[in-house]
């Protein structure tokens, strides 16, 4: 039988020659003047509007950063809410030019959806909330459970290959929607939520009483959260993949907004590539020369992006962890801007 994927794929591959034909993605977006980003429906610290219809979090701040490389202004970017049904397709029609999405990459996402995943934003792994009250305090007390968990996903399948594993009954209720999901499991009609664990502290972020809901310590997959783009413009690919590495690297080079300028008088080669006072890093990736200084200086290096948003003085309060530098024991590591 043919997966739903590789239908998707084929259905739409006519339409994907025909736009690469007619033009690179970086060349339709600069000559529109904005970058169409798809995001989430609302997640709070990934991306979510306020108030106000502003949107903000940590996805959102690196459409923001894909922005700046592109025009040196980091509010031409026009949001587009998807939800995990809409967003491979938004992205291989072209409503969107980039999705940046708390969306896990996969070994078939990658090969047959018609996308490229660029480097990981966020290094996840899916885990399980219950209420303090139930007393549980590990997932492999869990058998016989009812878990609440959205349909078509990774999480769905992570969960069932868990519970099998581990030889625990799984008792799973399954909603199309995550919205559908979580007011299920606030409602007590499950008695776990399972989802990434960055995605189980939003959601508790917004309970009335978060403190009566804890995540499970057992993390049970690799999530790695990756903006795509899609398959078949490698411009476009490399101008997205280069923008997380500079975010990183600046904070390899303990560059930030508050102390870039100090880093303009610096006489070391690698700093004054970077930073575009050496020609190089602009015209091999078909951007301004100062595109990395004009990123840093707008929406800051890796570190400042992830501490706004769901770092440790946000109600998600999340530890860095695996999304930490290499040299301070997480993963996150940039090839040379040389």
């Amino acid at each position: 039988m043919i997966s739903k994927y590789r239908v998707i794929f084929i259905i739409t591959s006519l339409f994907l020659t025909s736009h690469i034909q007619a033009g690179s993605t970086l060349d339709a977006i600069k000559k529109r003047g904005n970058l169409i980003c798809g995001v989430s429906t609302g997640l709070p610290g990934f991306s979510s509007p306020d108030s106000k219809g502003n949107w903000k979090g940590l996805d959102v701040d690196f459409c923001k950063a894909v922005s700046v490389a592109l025009f040196g202004n980091k509010f031409r970017v026009k949001y587009v809410s998807l939800n995990a049904q809409q967003r491979f397709t938004a992205l291989q029609s072209g409503e969107i030019d980039l999705l940046s999405r708390n969306t896990t990459n996969t070994l078939s996402r990658d090969t047959s959806t018609g996308l490229n995943f660029t480097y990981p934003i966020y290094f996840d792994g899916q885990a399980f909330m219950v209420k303090k009250a139930s007393g549980v305090k590990s997932a492999k007390e869990l058998s016989g459970a009812s878990v609440c968990t959205q349909q078509g996903t990774t999480t769905e399948l992570n969960m069932a290959d868990y519970f099998r594993a581990n030889k625990m009954k799984l008792r799973p209720v399954v909603f199309e929607s995550n919205d559908e999901g979580v007011q299920a499991f606030v409602k007590g009609r499950c008695d776990v939520l399972t989802n990434d664990a960055s995605g189980l502290a939003a959601e508790r972020s917004k309970f009335k009483k978060p403190e009566d809901y804890i995540i499970l310590p057992e993390i049970i997959s690799k999530e790695p959260l990756a903006p795509a783009v899609r398959h078949g413009d490698d411009e476009w690919y490399d101008v997205v993949k280069w923008t997380i590495f500079a975010l990183i690297n600046a904070e390899e080079l303990g560059i930030t907004s508050k102390n870039l300028d100090t880093f303009k008088r610096s006489k070391d080669p690698k700093i004054k590539r970077f930073l575009g006072k050496t020609p190089g890093v602009g015209k091999s990736i078909g951007l301004d020369e100062k595109w990395v200084y004009n990123v840093i200086s707008k929406v800051g290096n890796y570190g400042e992006i992830f501490e706004r948003n769901v770092g440790s003085e946000t109600p998600l309060n999340l530890e860095r962890g695996l999304n930490n530098l290499w040299t301070k024991g997480g993963l996150l590591y940039s090839p040379p801007f040389k």
